[in-house]
């Protein structure tokens, strides 16, 4: 259960396809003014789970896992419905402590702690190795021409934050100069909170550089950039793109950007000490790591947690 962010989509689905279960999606959005009392709740009259039209009535699920401040009170609601039979799980901090699922898992910047909250520095993801190796050799025919190490560059929104806008996209520019200097190509595909004055200043630092940008109007070859490129260069405002770049095994550079959060400025430097990642601005030289998977971490605490509460009941 999501309100439909993107982000939290694909960790929920993540999760869901980790366990192998059969797995049914909900959109649910509470609408003014049940939202501005979430997390806490009360959910509105009309999606209580004993109204007709709720999209938690019954049949209840044995497992349900939600993320997102607005899905808090409904998690809760399907429990105390169920009788306590559906197990709960709720993925990132939801600030209404640990008492909001059977088990919470939150990444290790936040601050969160419990006997049933699992911590891990990287966030749960759709990904698998297959997936990756099965979109790698779909790739676009053009990447094949591209001379190696090809470095992938995914792009979410490096001038977010930055009090000066120009001089922030001026210095994420020079980042690429500097990348263009310790790679052979460069592939970038960017997301839905990409400028288009950050892509346009690209694609002229770009031009005379071999190189491939992904169009919005073809479909978006992100696993295949994963599962292709020799390393990756991720902008730092985003905890999914990261989590899923180190995934790969394959060295990963994140691109800091102004004014990064402090607890995504946290998480990256907890990974650069434990050697997952290495500073973009300085050598490009391969190195080695074990991916890492926290989607595996997640749904073997659920699948033990529920083997747990079976063997009680």
């Amino acid at each position: 259960m999501t309100d439909g962010k993107m982000g939290d989509r694909v960790q929920c689905l993540g999760v869901a396809n980790r366990l192998g279960v059969d797995a049914e999606e909900r959109t649910i959005r509470p609408g003014k003014p049940w939202e501005w009392f979430m997390p806490w709740g009360p959910v509105p009259p009309a999606h209580r789970p004993d109204s007709a039209s709720s999209p938690i009535a019954p049949p209840f699920p044995d497992l349900a896992i939600a993320t997102g401040r607005r899905m808090v009170a409904y998690l809760k609601a399907i429990k105390a419905a169920s009788g306590g039979r559906t197990f709960t799980v709720f993925l990132k901090d939801p600030h209404t402590g640990s008492s909001a699922a059977d088990l919470i898992w939150v990444p290790r910047h936040d601050r969160l702690r419990g006997d049933n909250v699992l911590v891990s520095d990287t966030g749960p993801h759709p990904l698998t190795q297959e997936a990756l190796a099965e979109a790698a050799a779909n790739r676009p025919a053009a990447w094949d021409a591209l001379p190696a190490p090809r470095l992938g560059l995914l792009i979410g929104d490096p001038v977010a934050r930055a009090r000066d806008r120009r001089a922030a996209l001026e210095r994420f520019l020079r980042e690429v100069d500097h990348a263009k200097a310790e790679s052979g190509s460069i592939i970038v595909t960017q997301s839905r909170r990409t400028p288009e004055d950050v892509m346009t200043a690209l694609r002229a630092r770009l031009a005379g550089f071999p190189h491939w940008i992904w169009s919005p109007e073809e479909d978006n070859p992100y696993r295949a950039l994963l599962g292709f490129c020799d390393m990756l260069a991720v902008t730092a405002d985003s905890h999914n793109m990261v989590s899923e770049a180190l995934f790969t095994g394959k060295p990963v550079f994140p691109v800091i950007t102004e004014g990064l959060n402090p607890k995504l400025a946290r998480f990256l430097a907890k990974l650069e000490a434990d050697g997952l990642v290495r500073p973009f601005s300085g050598s490009l030289a391969p190195y080695s790591y074990e991916p890492v998977d926290a989607t595996a971490l997640i749904a073997e605490a659920i699948q033990q947690a529920m083997r747990e509460r079976a063997t009680k009941a």
